[in-house]
C-alpha cells in the first residue's frame, strides 16, 4: 500500500478562505468547503510528512460525532456528500471524496472548550505546579492519567497557527463572552462530552479529554464546528489495559508527540522530519480510531 498523501490543496477555480494547521477552507457563498488534508501538527507547528489516511478519518469521525450529538446541539455540517453541490465543480469534489465537508457559515467564538475527564497534558502539567487546572483547586495527590470526579470545563485562548494556547479560567471567558454564552458553551461541552464518552466506552475508547469549537450564524445561533472527537482533537485511550500512574498508550497523535520529546526538539520551527515508522503507526492508530468508534471500515 502507497497511499497518496494529501498536503495541501491549491484549487483556482473557487475562492480561497483560510488555511490553518490542517484544514483548506474555500468560500462557497453561503457555505464554506473544509478539506481535511494529511498534515499533522505537534506542539503548534506543522510537521513537514503527512500521515496517510490522516484527513479521511479526521472528516468521517467528525461527521459520524455531528450526526450522533445533534440532539444536544446545533452543527455546522451540511453534507460530506459533495458531487452536485452548487459552485462546487464536479473534478474536485471528485477529487476530495472522504475528505471533505460542505458547512454552514459561522463566527468562531474567541476561545478553545475543552473539557476533561481524566488527569493529563497541560492539565497534569498545571496540577503538578499549582495544585489546579484554569483556577479550580483539585484534591491533593492525584496521579497521571487519573480519572476525575467529573469533567472539568477548561477554556483556553484560539491561537494562529505557530502561537501556544493559553488555559484561561471561567471568568476570563465571561468577560471574552458575556455570561449567557460563556454558560451556555460551557454546558454544552460537558453535556456533549458525557454522551460521546460514554459511547467511547461502549465501544473500548476512553475520551480523557476534547477541544471543541463554537460560532455563531448570521442568526445569532449557537453552532457546534471545526472538528469534534477527533484524534487531533483528543485523547483517546484504549480501555483494556488503562492504567493511572503515568502516560497511556493512544489511537491519537500522542505517538508523534511522545517521538518529538524523545528527540528532545525545541519545539519551534521548522519541525524535525518523522521516521517512515512512526509515520506508519501514526497512520494505523488514526485508523483504528475511527473502526473501533464508528463500527465501519473507513472509506479510503
Amino acid at each position: 500500500m502507497s497511499p497518496e498523501i494529501l498536503l495541501q490543496t491549491d484549487f483556482r477555480e473557487i475562492p480561497f478562505f483560510h488555511r490553518g494547521k490542517v484544514r483548506d477552507i474555500y468560500d462557497l457563498g453561503a457555505h464554506l468547503l473544509i478539506v481535511a488534508t494529511d498534515r499533522i501538527s505537534a506542539f503548534d507547528v506543522v510537521l513537514p510528512n503527512g500521515i496517510p489516511h490522516k484527513g479521511r478519518v479526521l472528516n468521517q469521525i467528525s461527521a459520524y460525532w455531528f450526526k450522533t450529538l445533534q440532539g444536544i446541539t446545533a452543527h455546522h455540517l451540511v453534507t460530506i456528500q459533495l458531487e452536485g453541490f452548487p459552485g462546487l465543480p464536479r473534478d474536485i469534489a471528485a477529487s476530495l471524496s472522504g475528505r471533505a465537508m460542505i458547512v454552514k457559515k459561522a463566527k468562531p467564538l474567541p476561545v478553545e472548550c475543552i473539557v476533561r475527564g481524566y488527569l493529563s497534558g497541560s492539565g497534569w502539567n498545571e496540577y503538578q505546579e499549582k495544585g489546579s487546572i484554569s483556577g479550580m483547586v483539585l484534591p491533593a495527590g492525584l496521579r497521571e492519567s487519573e480519572k476525575l470526579k467529573g469533567p472539568l470545563f477548561t477554556p483556553s485562548t484560539k491561537a494562529e497557527v505557530g502561537v501556544h494556547d493559553e488555559n484561561i479560567d471561567f471568568p476570563t471567558m465571561v468577560k471574552k463572552l458575556g455570561k449567557k454564552l460563556a454558560e451556555d458553551v460551557q454546558s454544552i461541552s460537558i453535556r456533549i462530552y458525557e454522551r460521546a464518552s460514554t459511547l467511547a466506552e461502549e465501544r473500548g475508547i476512553i475520551i480523557a479529554d476534547t477541544k471543541f469549537e463554537f460560532g455563531l450564524d448570521d442568526e445569532g445561533r449557537l453552532l457546534l464546528i471545526d472538528e469534534v472527537l477527533t484524534p487531533d482533537s483528543s485523547r483517546f485511550w484504549p480501555h483494556d489495559g488503562y492504567l493511572p500512574g503515568g502516560p497511556q498508550k493512544s489511537f491519537d497523535k500522542q505517538f508523534v508527540r511522545d517521538y518529538l520529546l524523545s528527540i528532545h526538539w525545541d519545539k519551534k520551527p521548522p519541525a524535525p522530519v518523522l521516521p517512515e515508522e512512526v509515520i506508519r503507526k501514526t497512520s494505523e492508530k488514526y485508523i483504528e480510531a475511527y473502526e473501533r468508534l464508528t463500527g465501519k471500515f473507513l472509506e479510503i
